[in-house]
């Protein structure tokens, strides 16, 4: 139990430690294009490439983690020549899936208008769509990655990925001198991007020796069946971030604003504040990365000791995770948002959303743990009632909230899905009330760290200016928020320790009872 727990520790981290600087990566892109193209454009490319995600939701979303679990399911069986048949059978599927849809979108991009509030957001999507086919392919061998425990290969790719954007598109849109020109570059960046994970990506994965390409056909069926609730779930998903796209500017519009002035206010909050909000789920997604094939190999062998310990630490880590980072953005939103992006109203927008944190943590890592367990129909199910609640918050309420109807909506979204899971894995998995009361407790004790970062940033803000602001006051609130899971739970920090620590004693005490047999065995 113990070696296990380790080796889930150190896999994390080091996804984690990728995926950390690949977020930074990004997000220095993202200052970069909105000093450069500014909330206006923005708005124009996220709308653009919310289209792109939910084209490639339809193709490729549900396949990596099928993908992943089929191999372990398989490996678990002896089945070796199966294992490399579900990789085949994924390429098949997404390349019919992809095809087509690139194919009719260049054919009829005289009539996409109806998809965009925007005109201009047609351009950017056909620069990028050629993307589509390699992408899915991509997706294909980042769940074999998976499948195979890789993750520094994986963590690797996605890494050098985000990079090649943002020298490509610096390099580009540095060169530019007029706004068209320079939302032209972007796309060309994210293209670039893409050519690079498949190239490299095909490279690795045909330079392993093993015979890897089989027949999909055997595995064909068992893929369909099991990715397509997942492609459900996350196609709901985009098709809700499409649907705020495209609704929410127009409900804007209906309040008195100007096209120009909504785009840019859903630029501000779309691309610049939920970007940031969305920050901590590296660490979340980094868990869920290592935990699928390693909660299905659990749920396959029967192992319900380990699976049940293995999620109650997950979704503990979260929690402490989401109510570290919260008081930090509830205190110094409006610091980080002029810092970064020189924009007050979006560091306001990102105060507020900030306590959609806890919800959208928990969301987050048990839809991965459910769709491991083999419950996808229930997650989509599940998702789908928390979308529910979104398009009417953004709906109804922009008359009365503005742009932060979205805020609204994302809490209720995430707060409902959440729930719902939470309840679903209590039924599968016998999971206790403990985790209840560990989030219970901490979410009390949180609070004095909000208090204390509101009153810290009154203070720093009267002397310093706002990157030394922004520095000493997350840091010392992000470590004032950490004291209550220690008070709380001593366990929640220490156990892993503990256990290390009492494994080694064990170790030693079984060397020297070793040793004292053989030194008593007269052979």
């Amino acid at each position: 139990m113990s070696i296990i727990i380790n080796k889930v520790v150190k896999t994390v981290f080091f996804v984690t430690f990728f995926s950390g600087i690949e977020r930074i990566t990004g997000f220095i892109y993202r200052i970069f294009l909105s000093r450069e193209i500014g909330s206006e454009g923005l708005g124009v490319y996220q709308i653009a490439l919310t289209v792109f995600g939910l084209l490639l939701t339809v193709t490729s979303s549900g396949i990596p983690i099928t993908v992943s679990r089929l191999m372990t399911r398989y490996k678990a069986e002896k089945k070796d020549d199966l294992v490399w048949s579900s990789v085949s059978s994924g390429i098949f599927f997404t390349l019919v899936l992809s095809v087509p849809i690139v194919i009719a979108f260049f054919v009829f991009q005289k009539k996409l208008s109806f998809l965009f509030s925007d005109e201009r957001c047609i351009p950017v999507l056909l620069i990028v769509l050629p993307g589509l086919i390699i992408t899915s392919v991509y997706a294909v061998i980042r769940g074999s990655f998976w499948g195979e425990k890789d993750f520094v290969t994986y963590s690797v790719i996605e890494l050098l990925e985000e990079i090649v954007m943002l020298v490509l598109g610096v390099a580009l849109i540095s060169l530019s001198r007029d706004f068209d020109s320079k939302l032209t570059c972007t796309a060309i960046a994210v293209l670039g991007s893409y050519v690079f994970s498949f190239v490299t990506s095909v490279t690795v994965f045909l330079s392993r020796g093993k015979k890897r390409v089989k027949s999909p056909f055997p595995t064909l069926k068992p893929l369909v069946t099991s990715s397509v609730p997942i492609t459900g779930m996350r196609g709901v998903s985009s098709l809700v971030n499409f649907l705020i796209a495209v609704i929410l500017p127009l409900r804007l519009i209906a309040t008195g604003m100007t096209n120009r002035q909504a785009v840019s206010l859903f630029g501000t909050a779309y691309g610049m504040a939920i970007p940031i909000l969305f920050m901590p789920s590296t660490l979340i997604g980094s868990l869920a990365v290592v935990l699928v094939p390693e909660l299905s190999e659990n749920y396959y062998k029967k192992q319900t000791k380990t699976l049940k310990s293995n999620v109650e630490r997950a979704l503990e880590f979260s929690v402490f995770i989401s109510l570290v980072i919260s008081p930090v953005l509830c205190a110094f939103g409006k610091n980080l948002g002029t810092f970064f992006y020189s924009s007050e109203e979006a560091g306001n927008y990102l105060s507020v959303a900030s306590y959609t944190m806890l919800p959208m943590s928990i969301s987050l890592i048990s839809t991965s743990m459910l769709n491991s367990l083999n419950s996808e129909r229930k997650t989509l199910m599940h998702y789908i009632f928390g979308a529910a609640f979104m398009l009417l918050s953004i709906t109804i309420l922009p008359r009365f909230t503005g742009v932060y109807s979205l805020a609204i909506g994302l809490f209720g979204q995430f707060s409902i899905t959440a729930a719902c899971n939470l309840a679903c894995l209590k039924k599968k998995i016998s999971l206790d009330n403990d985790f209840l009361v560990f989030t219970g407790k901490a979410l009390i004790a949180t609070a004095p760290a909000i208090l204390f970062g509101k009153l810290l940033n009154n203070a720093l803000s009267a002397f310093l200016p706002v990157w030394a602001t922004c520095f000493i006051g997350c840091g010392l609130t992000c470590f004032f928020a950490c004291v209550p899971f220690i008070l709380i739970e001593k366990s929640f920090l220490s156990e892993y320790l503990f256990r290390k620590k009492k494994q080694i004693q064990i170790d030693k005490s079984n060397r020297k009872n070793n040793q004292d047999n053989r030194k008593n065995t007269p052979f």
